[in-house]
């Protein structure tokens, strides 16, 4: 896939499709480094813009903080606001929680192919380690473990 190919558009849903799945993965912290850097290179290239500043809906640690409104080829997505943004531009309060970004219709593994070929990343050197899926060992996995109905009665 070549880099040059690619639309603020199609960076902009496979954008949302990752944000999507972050939100709801049990172990975000790779596809929320895609949208942190894709985002950062667009806001670089002028392909991005900052509208400005919004509350954050989760306040961390019961404070009320706010994170910084992007657009990108007619999305939106919030990140962590710099303290430059507070000097630069405006507050626009509460989230309009009527608004919703158009859903598209991409796969995940379409929209990471996106972002990793705009980054010029090598999928094989990114993507998160089989081992972090894993999980600790079960008594179903274990091989010297006797069924329950066949144990010896503790007297």
């Amino acid at each position: 896939m070549d880099r040059v190919q690619l639309s603020n558009r199609e960076l902009a849903e496979s954008l949302f499709i990752v944000n999507r799945h972050a939100k709801t993965a049990p172990q975000p912290k790779h596809l929320y480094d895609i949208k942190k850097e894709a985002i950062s290179k667009l806001l670089k290239e002028n392909k991005a813009k900052k509208i400005g500043l919004h509350f954050s809906e989760r306040p961390k640690y019961s404070k009320q903080h706010s994170t910084l409104l992007i657009e990108v080829g007619g999305y939106y997505f919030h990140v962590p606001a710099e303290k430059k943004d507070f000097d630069q531009l405006e507050h626009l309060g509460n989230i309009d929680q009527a608004y919703r970004n158009p859903k598209p219709k991409l796969s995940l593994s379409r929209a990471k192919k996106i972002l990793y070929s705009y980054l010029g990343w090598n999928a094989k050197n990114h993507s998160p380690s089989p081992t972090s899926y894993q999980t600790s060992p079960t008594m179903l996995g274990q091989q010297n473990i006797t069924p329950w109905n066949q144990r010896h009665k503790r007297r």
